[in-house]
């Protein structure tokens, strides 16, 4: 099927999006659990077929979605990558909804990381976003914040009691004491990026967005959860957000969920698996 795309910024987003290529690994053969009632489909299937919508976490850049954004764009679907300033909770909810809100049909929003956090914000009151699909992700309810959730359950390498032995930081200008956290490029490849070969890995690590550290303490306000479906991917050897912990939060957001042998950069080490999922919500929204 013929798929419609959109004009003016949604092709300059997306080509934006595609122009620096992430690593991969074969996929589908890592999944070891999953649920739901919808099947994978090849491609677009309805008459309204969504926009779909991806933002990246802390430390990383739209470019983590590059092999995923192809797969999708060679199924016939228009794919966003907006860029995620890393700010914090308040500021980066207020741009993304910015640019949501220029968006016409349906919508499916996925999140990595802390784009759990920025997404579950963000969607909330907007009648257009029909999915949610958190990948390796927070989804946070009121109030909870990034640190809190991160020590939730042990074996999250940010709970740490001295931030300085994982993190580079650099005052922020004009910041009022805030500073931006960088993790230190010899431990990026074990904490973000285990299952992503070495030489790409430290590509990433090089290329890293800073994450302002005051943004770990920020609260999450009302989650679009609550009135959105979700769907979510679970790393089972993620070394960020426990996997443990991610178990309870997409339990109490009743999300359609599959477990992988992945680490934190599902979307590079196992691409085709986080293709799935995200077709898998474009399918439920029929």
């Amino acid at each position: 099927m013929k798929h419609k795309r959109k004009l003016g910024l949604a092709v300059l987003a997306t080509t934006a999006a595609i122009t620096l290529a992430a690593s991969c690994a074969p996929a589908d053969s890592g999944r070891t659990a999953a649920s739901g009632r919808h099947a994978p489909a090849d491609g677009p299937s309805h008459t309204a077929t969504p926009t779909i919508v991806l933002v990246h976490g802390a430390w990383a850049d739209a470019s983590s979605w590059a092999e995923v954004t192809e797969r999708l764009q060679k199924r016939g679907f228009t794919v966003l990558a907006p860029p995620d300033t890393l700010r914090g909770v308040a500021t980066d909810t207020a741009n993304l909804r910015a640019f949501l809100q220029t968006l016409t049909g349906p919508v499916v929003l996925a999140g990595h990381s802390y784009g759990g956090f920025v997404i579950s914000n963000a969607a909330t009151g907007l009648k257009n976003i029909k999915a949610l699909v958190y990948i390796d992700a927070f989804i946070p309810d009121t109030g909870e914040t990034v640190g809190q959730l991160s020590a939730a359950k042990p074996g999250s390498v940010l709970a740490v009691s001295d931030p300085s032995t994982v993190f580079n930081s650099v005052p922020i200008p004009n910041g009022g004491g805030d500073v931006d956290l960088y993790v230190k490029p010899n431990l990026f490849p074990g904490f973000f990026a285990g299952g992503v070969p070495l030489n790409k890995s430290a590509v990433l690590a090089a290329g890293q967005r800073p994450f302002a550290a005051s943004a770990l303490t920020e609260p999450s306000g009302v989650p679009a959860w609550k009135t959105i479906p979700s769907f979510a991917l679970i790393g089972t050897a993620d070394k960020v957000i426990p996997p443990a912990e991610q178990q309870v939060m997409t339990a109490r957001a009743g999300s359609n969920t599959v477990s992988v042998n992945a680490p934190h950069l599902s979307m590079v080490s196992n691409p085709a698996a986080v293709t799935d999922v995200v077709i898998r919500a474009v399918q439920s929204i029929g």
